[in-house]
């Protein structure tokens, strides 16, 4: 019924569109300000109007982000249909979602199936991009596999986002914000020519406070925030053909995380007293064992925390001749992160976890397009990368299990690839586009080691003999689609494309890394129409796409069954599933005072073959595998998310007075691999803000609430050991003032 109903909305809306387009044809133009903003975007590598490109895109500009209270890329997924952005049990590996297709894992080993890039540079592991957001111009969010011109691991899509670039004459700014839960945040920037032919700028964030939680015992906040970044920028024009770029960034998190709750009661061991159920999201609980300190250095009672350092460099040189444009992307990234986190929420030492990774990418792109106006289009490129994760996983399970466990090994992988993109304009409304990627990458994983402890100070015990792996991918992804403009302001699409996402090992507690092979790469055949339009003298743009994937070896955590060791936890494929559904977008400038925006988001999906998922009471009873046959199931995700914001300006004197809301729903996340016990509710948030500034003048004064009707709601339920249920909660109702100088 919802496929349906979602078919026909969006034939309707195309209906609707080639209508408003035709009497807007002849119409007289709306004055500017009445006009929805025409984006500019670098989706696919050059600019264009977001409008003219034939892909499901969503842009969120950076004052939008602020106003949204958008500060972390998880934050990202309340602004944009069909994305979903968790941490894994609350930590600080993230897992991304776009139309359904996305991986969970707690691990740092293994690739998202969401690109993710800031400045055209490429974040492959998921911890890097955990940072703040700050001095940013827009965020592109495209939905879809990207494999053609953004490689490997894009089979869900790639979120881009862009940074605000030095300007050719002096300008500064500064924001900071107080909330009622005593956090501080801070963002500035100074931006200006240095020569005739020289520039920079120079931005910083800072975010302090905040803690929302204590702990149930001892009543000891926990969740404050001590984090900052700076990012510098130099770009030099030696003739007005030739530009180049170089930037740098570091930053430091020594935040305390937000804390687990116990959605059931702690009873797993029967020797010690139950804890009962957290009547609130805002109680919390953490403790470990003599014998993980000893391991760790970590004490017994010390605060889950954050001690991460990231920073990078990165050089673009881009260059042209009259038909040809030339762009180089030289960057190394670096990540040491530090994170203890408790995942029994308790003062037990049930399932502690500490992460020490070391991470290092390497990076270059060329590519060249041409220039020169006509029929023919074309880009052609390679790309070039080095990761190397040197990591140690700590587990406490010493009151739990009676041991602790440390896993250690080393990553390297490198990735080759040759791309290419032809676009032929058959006449003034059809166009054909067609788009090859080669890659090859080699995924060498050395020296794992998983050892036990069974006492404080005791040596470690290997579990198992140091076990070294090794994954060759040879890919070839590609796109065909073809675009028609019927009139004006009107572009209707359809493509085929195939996308892949990297095969990779399965790294934490694994008893006997050699019963555990490595999982194969997936792949992802997607088929797609949309249409993009603007009408109503160019006050309303309305944008849609239907979609179905055809799913292949899909990446899913399940168990296998080792004969010296049971059920030991790893990644499997699916060996085939299906997922289709759509999206709709709505931007409409009734006045230019009012601004309206939507969006509607829906997709299902399901296992058309999948009989490999390990029954794990059953093989236990049985001492040997027992697999479920999952076929017909449906693949986890919230089905619905649906978003929209409003924001109306008036005058008041010599005053300006913005009025701001935006809301966002999240539909009920059904784990299928876990059950209904940790299924997450469906919720609503909602935010406002009040902005006051002068109609000509260097300042805004702003108050705003973020979840101002106090939702409780969930962002994950799991367990690290079966019966200890733990949820991550969301924040509470947020109250705070914003000022802003620029000058």
């Amino acid at each position: 019924m919802i496929k349906r109903l979602l078919i026909g909305t969006a034939a309707g809306a195309i209906g609707a569109a080639f209508a408003g387009a035709a009497f807007a044809g002849a119409a007289p133009e709306a004055p500017g300000d009445t006009a929805v903003e025409q984006v500019i975007v670098t989706a696919q590598r050059r600019e264009q109007s977001a409008q003219d490109v034939g892909v499901a895109l969503s842009v969120i500009s950076g004052d939008q982000l602020a106003a949204r209270g958008v500060a972390t890329v998880n934050q990202l997924q309340y602004a944009t249909p069909s994305l979903e952005i968790t941490p894994q049990f609350g930590s600080g590996q993230p897992s991304f979602r776009l139309r359904g297709v996305g991986f969970d894992d707690y691990a740092s080993n293994n690739s998202s199936t969401v690109g993710v890039s800031v400045d055209e540079v490429a974040y492959p592991i998921q911890a890097q991009t955990q940072g703040l957001l700050f001095d940013i111009a827009r965020v592109e969010v495209l939905r879809g596999p990207q494999g053609t011109l953004y490689g490997r691991n894009t089979t869900g899509g790639a979120i881009n986002f862009v940074t605000h670039r030095p300007t050719s004459t002096p300008s500064a700014g500064i924001t900071a914000e107080y909330d009622n839960n005593g956090e501080f945040k801070a963002e500035g920037f100074v931006s200006g020519p240095i020569s005739d032919t020289l520039s920079g700028r120079l931005a910083f964030v800072t975010d302090q406070g905040g803690a929302w939680q204590k702990n149930r015992t001892t009543g000891e906040k926990l969740g404050d925030k001590d984090t900052a970044s700076v990012r510098g920028q130099l770009a030099w024009t030696p003739t007005d053909k030739t530009d180049i770029l170089l930037s740098v960034h570091a930053g430091y998190d020594k935040s305390e995380p937000t804390g687990l709750y116990l959605f059931n009661p702690l009873s797993y061991n029967a020797s010690l007293p139950t804890i009962a159920a957290d009547g609130s999201r805002k109680n919390t609980g953490w403790g470990g064992s003599a014998a993980f300190a000893s391991l760790t250095g970590i004490a017994t009672n010390a605060k889950p925390f954050h001690d991460t350092k990231s920073g990078g460099v990165s050089l673009r040189a881009h260059t042209e001749t009259d038909s040809v444009d030339l762009v180089s992307i030289t960057s190394y990234e670096t990540l040491h992160r530090k994170e203890y986190n408790d995942w029994d929420a308790s003062a037990y030492a049930y399932a502690g976890t500490y992460f020490d990774t070391d991470a290092k990418v390497f990076s270059q792109e060329l590519r060249a397009s041409s220039k020169t106006e006509g029929p023919l289009q074309w880009l052609v490129g390679g790309y070039y990368s080095r990761e190397t994760i040197d990591e140690a996983f700590y587990s406490d399970f010493y009151q739990s299990l009676l041991f602790d466990t440390r896993t250690t090994y080393s990553q390297k992988v490198r990735s080759a690839s040759l791309f290419g993109q032809l676009e032929y304009a058959l006449s003034d409304k059809v166009k054909l586009i067609g788009g090859l990627r080669g890659e090859n990458e080699k995924r060498n994983q050395d020296d794992f080691v998983t050892a036990g402890v069974f006492a404080p100070g005791a040596p470690a015990t290997n579990f198992s003999p140091t076990a070294d792996k090794a994954l060759h991918n040879k890919t070839l992804t590609g796109k065909l689609a073809i675009e028609y403009r019927p009139v004006d302001g009107v572009l209707i699409y359809a493509s085929a494309s195939k996308g892949t996402k990297s095969g990779g090992f399965t790294s934490y507690n694994v008893g006997d890394s050699s019963a555990v092979d490595g999982f194969r790469p997936e792949t992802l055949w997607a088929y797609e129409t949309g249409f993009k339009s603007t009408f109503a003298d160019n006050t309303v743009q309305l944008n849609g796409s239907v979609f179905y994937y055809d799913y292949k070896n899909q990446q899913v955590q399940s168990a296998i069954y080792d004969i010296n060791n049971g059920p030991i936890g790893a990644i499997v494929n699916a060996q085939k599933s299906h997922i289709y559904g759509g999206e709709l977008e709505l931007t409409w400038r009734p006045t230019p005072a009012l601004r309206i925006g939507q969006s509607l988001g829906y997709k299902t999906g399901k296992f058309d073959k999948y009989t490999n998922d390990l029954d794990i009471p059953a093989s236990v009873a049985a001492r040997k595998a027992v697999y479920i046959d999952r076929t017909g199931a449906k693949v986890g995700f919230p089905p619905l998310s649906y978003g929209g914001d409003v924001s109306y300006t008036w005058t008041v004197g010599d005053y300006e007075v913005e009025a701001q809301g935006n809301y966002a729903f999240h539909d009920k996340t059904k784990p299928l691999l876990l059950g209904s016990r940790y299924d997450v509710d469906s919720y609503w948030l909602a935010n406002a803000s009040v902005t006051v500034s002068p109609a000509k003048g260097p300042w805004a004064l702003t108050a705003f609430a973020r979840n101002v009707f106090n939702t409780k709601y969930d962002l994950t339920r799991n367990f690290f050991l079966p019966l200890i249920d733990i949820a991550a909660p969301g924040q509470p109702a947020t109250y705070g003032l914003r000022a802003q100088y620029r000058f």
